[in-house]
């Protein structure tokens, strides 16, 4: 059995198939943990995981949602609807057990708002961050972090929320209970985010060949997935987004995390019954699935 620990098939991009999508999912073995971004797709999320004992949530407000912003991937092009976190709305959405963590929040440098200063965003995303971190201490969840172009602000954030919580309160390393989310720098912030406590989670970016404009950035990345302990990290696909070779160009599907689970195992030169076992029983560990 594989945990797919992120991903969005209560997104529009599932609305013709999305039972189709499941029934696959079912047949592989997969678990899901479904992701939600703003207030819809986190009611979503909670709603289609409340009918599969196999599926659970997680909910928040993405950073690209706290403004207007343009978002240009490969695989979507949107305006975001700008939302801020409505904590009463989501205390209301907390109150179900298949709700397993609080995100995806975090920090984006990336998508930027058009005219709109960069402090200005920032601090907005430094706010609501510290909102989701606050509610997921008060209700005892595992916080999903969104962090593109921004680790050493989120670096810097992160140890100071951790030095706000009572010992008790902490996760593991002392630190907080939480995975960041599409992990794509370099092992000296992937130390810092394990010293925390914290998990990295790997998707399909981990089977893409080096970009030519910056082949660095991938050698990085494989580095930190041959260096992270086994018992730190979790797969992720983020569909629909990001399929893993040898589906790249496709929409992603949950079920092709087992192409991220095979090349965790050549990179660390494991066997891959080693990282479905250990990769399984760190989502368990980290969200507390009720199975």
């Amino acid at each position: 059995m594989l945990v797919d620990t992120h991903c969005h098939i209560q997104f529009q991009g599932y609305k013709n198939d999305r039972e189709a999508v499941i029934e696959r999912c079912r047949a592989k073995g997969t678990m899901l943990n479904l992701v939600g971004t703003q207030k819809d797709t986190s009611r979503l999320a909670v709603e289609l995981a409340e009918k599969y004992d196999w599926m659970f949530a997680s909910i928040g407000t993405h950073p690209n949602h706290l403004f207007p912003t343009h978002i240009d991937e490969e695989e979507s092009h949107f305006v975001s609807r700008e939302e801020d976190f409505d904590e009463a709305y989501y205390e209301k959405l907390v109150q179900s057990k298949k709700v397993v963590a609080i995100g995806e929040c975090g920090l984006d440098l990336f998508h930027l708002p058009p005219n709109v200063p960069l402090e200005t965003v920032l601090e907005k995303q430094k706010r609501v961050f510290m909102a989701h971190f606050q509610f997921a201490q008060k209700h005892d969840k595992a916080l999903v972090i969104h962090c593109r172009d921004a680790h050493d602000q989120l670096i810097e954030l992160l140890k100071e929320l951790i030095n706000r919580i009572s010992p008790p309160m902490r996760g593991g390393g002392g630190g907080v209970r939480g995975v960041v989310h599409c992990y794509t720098s370099n092992w000296t912030h992937a130390e810092e985010y394990i010293k925390m406590g914290l998990c990295l989670g790997f998707t399909g970016v981990i089977t893409f060949p080096p970009k030519k404009s910056d082949p660095q950035a991938q050698h990085d990345l494989l580095e930190v997935v041959k260096n992270v302990p086994m018992d730190r990290f979790v797969l992720e696909t983020d569909s629909p987004y990001l399929a893993p070779i040898p589906y790249r160009g496709t929409r992603a599907e949950p079920w092709m995390v087992e192409a991220v689970a095979k090349k965790i195992s050549e990179v660390k030169m494991v066997s891959i019954e080693e990282v479905e076992k250990a990769s399984t029983e760190n989502a368990k560990n980290l969200f507390k699935f009720l199975i």
